[in-house]
């Protein structure tokens, strides 16, 4: 099982703009190589599939899509492979905001 990761903006204090927007995101990911906008995000196993509505910003790797959930001011992230943590840190830091577990 992977470790699940929130980046937010909430423990700063002196940021007026704490949310983190869907439109801050869209603005930003268009110009990111490798990710993709989606509404919904689909998981298939061998026996059946699974669609959760939201807004997905799909990171491709390796012939493989990684969510980043935008949810309630925060993106999300699960740390299900290695290569993943540097580039949600670089999200972290582009967008002003801490990495915690979540």
């Amino acid at each position: 099982m992977s470790q699940r990761l929130r980046i937010t903006r909430s423990m700063q204090e002196e940021n007026a703009e704490q949310a983190i927007t869907l439109e801050e995101c869209k603005q930003y990911f268009a110009g990111k190589p490798g990710f993709r906008y989606s509404e919904v995000f689909t998981v298939k196993g061998p026996e059946s599939t699974m669609s959760i509505d939201g807004d997905f910003f799909m990171w491709s790797h390796e012939g493989a899509e990684y969510p980043f959930r935008l949810y309630m001011g925060d993106l999300y992230v699960a740390l299900s492979i290695e290569a993943i943590i540097p580039v949600m840190l670089e999200v972290a830091t582009d967008l002003r905001a801490d990495v915690t577990e979540g």
